[in-house]
């Protein structure tokens, strides 16, 4: 009869020296010390038996034995898995290691200081969106325990009327227009019923911005006259002004345009590598990714590109991505002890980054997708902009462009 057993492995140091030494410095400045830090990976591990080869886990991971407990750890969030999780989960079975159930990677950091580290800010240490901090490893013990499914709750606007969808909207964050809660009330009062939160966050995901490009689809009026053509219309032009050599533009997950004959190494029937002579033909694409990189610039700039490394792959029959671009427009970066002479005072919602922590951390996490994935980022630019306050409004990228883009290869 097999049973479930964990352990807890200590790996590499969790940083380069210069990523700690940033760390370090931050965390010194808000909380006015002088603190060495210190930081590993630390492997979480779920078995459904005490037989399972961790020798053979321990070396996949570079690990040894875990002895020394740290002042706190920062990892995935309970109930979440991080995508480097799913990554070494899948490793680990390719190689043949059986029994394992679960594998979770946080990072373990000492402060080496007497004061009472509960009252630190520690805010530099992790991405409040994804992860979490543990100042015990039996806090992080939980993490491989599922919560069991919440029940529907049903919004009450057969009784209450729309002030209980408003309400609804703000409290669970669905980010609705008035125009949209308008259509809701309309349509379950007509089907005399009242909408599950699950419904409400359902329309409220596919009905958004990101989803449905509302805002690129809309008419406009400019000065007071009404334009014909959306904005969406106005890109879709220059492939209609252009159309030679386009096989295929805004219908697939990546543009297609015409190649030519090459030689391509591929493998064949008797499984050995050759090359043969194909038509290949070039995938284009571009996008933004630019809320998720205002939030929390690392992770959401290497989301930004492992979502159009996605849609490249996706073309046609699939396609294969090969190399990639990034780019960011920001606001002033007011570097401390090199302020430009047009850099006035910042002024910007506190929830986002700064245009330098964007600058700072967005291009590595878009590098290190693109690397990870095996795809190098050959191409990017930089920009930054920002006008002086003038009757109480300015101009700027306080919510930065964030742009992920790549060629690849398709067969025709």
């Amino acid at each position: 009869m097999s049973k479930t057993k964990s352990f807890i492995f200590k790996g590499k140091q969790s940083f380069s020296s210069t990523k700690l030494e940033q760390i370090s410095r931050e965390f010194n400045k808000l909380n006015k010390l002088e603190a060495k830090i210190n930081s590993n990976e630390i492997y979480f591990i779920h078995l459904n038996s005490d037989q399972s080869d961790l020798a053979g886990i321990k070396d996949i991971l570079s690990a040894t034995e875990y002895e020394d407990d740290f002042s706190f750890y920062v990892g995935p969030r309970l109930g979440t898995i991080s995508p480097w999780s799913s990554k070494t989960e899948d490793i680990i079975k390719n190689v043949g290691l059986d029994n394992v159930l679960r594998v979770e990677r946080l990072f373990g950091f000492q402060i080496n200081c007497d004061l009472d580290q509960s009252n630190f800010n520690t805010s530099m240490f992790y991405d409040r969106m994804t992860q979490s901090i543990y100042f015990d490893k039996q806090e992080f013990e939980n993490l491989f325990i599922s919560d069991n499914p919440r029940s529907l709750n049903h919004i009450d606007l057969i009784s209450k009327g729309k002030k209980e969808l408003h309400s609804a909207n703000k409290s669970m964050g669905f980010a609705m227009s008035d125009d949209e809660i308008d259509y809701l009330y309309d349509f379950f009062s007509k089907e005399n019923r009242n909408p599950t939160d699950a419904e409400l966050m359902m329309f409220a995901q596919a009905n958004s911005e990101h989803c449905r490009h509302k805002i690129f689809n809309a008419k406009w009026n400019v000065d007071g006259a009404q334009k014909n053509n959306t904005l969406f219309d106005l890109i879709k032009d220059t492939s209609k002004a252009s159309p030679d050599g386009i096989i295929s533009a805004y219908k697939d997950n990546a543009a297609i345009v015409k190649g030519t004959r090459a030689e391509r190494l591929t493998l064949n029937d008797t499984n050995e590598y050759s090359f043969v002579e194909d038509d290949l033909n070039s995938t284009i694409k571009v996008e933004t990714h630019n809320h998720p990189t205002a939030i929390s610039p690392y992770p959401g700039a290497s989301t930004g590109s492992g979502g159009e490394i996605r849609d490249e792959g996706a073309t046609g029959k699939g396609a294969k991505p090969k190399v990639g671009l990034v780019g960011f427009n920001v606001s002033n970066l007011r570097i401390p002890n090199l302020i430009r002479s047009w850099e006035k005072d910042e002024n910007k919602p506190s929830r986002i980054a700064s245009p330098l922590e964007i600058m700072t951390e967005a291009p590595i996490g878009a590098a290190a997708f693109n690397n990870e994935f095996g795809r190098p980022a050959t191409l990017g630019y930089f920009r930054s902009f920002e006008t002086d306050f003038s009757n109480n409004k300015a101009y700027g990228y306080h919510k930065p462009i964030m742009l992920a883009g790549g060629i690849g290869e398709i067969r025709d």
